[in-house]
């Protein structure tokens, strides 16, 4: 932990004065688009202008939040998992990471990355461990990797010499290419072992109406507001996981990504316009 105020509030201490209420956050604006009573006036005019582009971006939030369900249940389980770095937490809601993982060994340790203030302030209250595993939660952002990854907070909490699933949802497309987010996440597997796994999700444009598609381009290349998201295909999508092995069935929509046993009806890859995939470090 990198500071020891709360930060609950607007003022109320080191993190509670970096929070801008008059300025939209991705994950106060995804808090927003999934119910969360965590955001402002400025979340929610944002929310409510991308919804007015793209009317199913609630659905994309929600199954978004299901595949991180499935994708950790597929690590911890079946790959044997017990250690993950989740980057872009979001507010804490159901069936957060730590959670889902700890169910199936409760020793699973978790080091949550968010640069968000709120994010950091409901993540320290209710991010509570199971008593045999570890809880984390840096300050930093994703533009930083080498920051994260010297962390000590990060060092006390994970073993980088064993596998760890580095957890990158519905955060790649805030990347700007002018950032290079393809050598982001290559910093970041490059600390991890062999036998760690990358999960990430990412919107895309290859759904949208044409108009639609060339708007979101336009945002992006002009930098646009904070929050901007940069939509990619899915070749540029795909690229995330070069030299990788992918777990079946590859990238594929959220929605159909290991999706037996979720509530009937399925939503379409158009309503969700977002991809998503697990890869193994070989």
């Amino acid at each position: 932990m990198t500071s020891d105020a709360p930060g609950t509030a607007p003022g109320s201490g080191p993190l509670g004065d970096r929070i801008d209420t008059t300025v939209a956050h991705p994950a106060r604006r995804y808090n927003y688009w999934l119910g969360g009573k965590d955001n402002f006036q400025a979340d929610r005019d944002s929310g409510d202008a991308m919804a007015a582009r793209f009317p199913t971006i609630r659905i994309s939030a929600l199954e978004n939040r299901r595949f991180l369900r499935r994708a950790v249940r597929h690590l911890a389980g079946e790959a044997g998992i017990r250690q993950f770095l989740d980057i872009g937490t979001g507010i804490p809601t159901a069936d957060n990471t730590h959670e889902v993982a700890q169910a199936i060994d409760p020793r699973a340790r978790v080091v949550y990355v968010d640069n968000d203030p709120i994010v950091l302030a409901h993540a320290r209250a209710l991010l509570t461990s199971s008593a045999d595993g570890v809880t984390a939660y840096l300050d930093a952002d994703l533009r930083a990797p080498e920051r994260i990854l010297a962390h000590p907070d990060l060092r006390r909490t994970l073993d980088l010499s064993q596998p760890v699933a580095l957890m990158l949802l519905a955060v790649l497309h805030f990347v700007p290419d002018g950032e290079d987010p393809y050598a982001i996440v290559d910093t970041l597997l490059d600390a991890l072992p062999p036998g760690s796994y990358l999960a990430a999700s990412h919107a895309t444009h290859d759904y949208l109406p044409a108009e639609v598609a060339a708007e979101a381009k336009a945002a992006a290349r002009g930098g646009g507001p904070h929050g901007v998201i940069n939509l990619r295909s899915r070749e540029e999508v795909v690229r995330f996981f070069d030299g990788l092995e992918l777990v079946e069935p590859g990238v594929c929509s959220v929605a159909e990504w290991r999706a037996d046993g979720e509530p009937e009806p399925r939503p379409s890859v158009v309503d969700v316009s977002m991809y998503g995939g697990v890869a193994r470090k070989p």
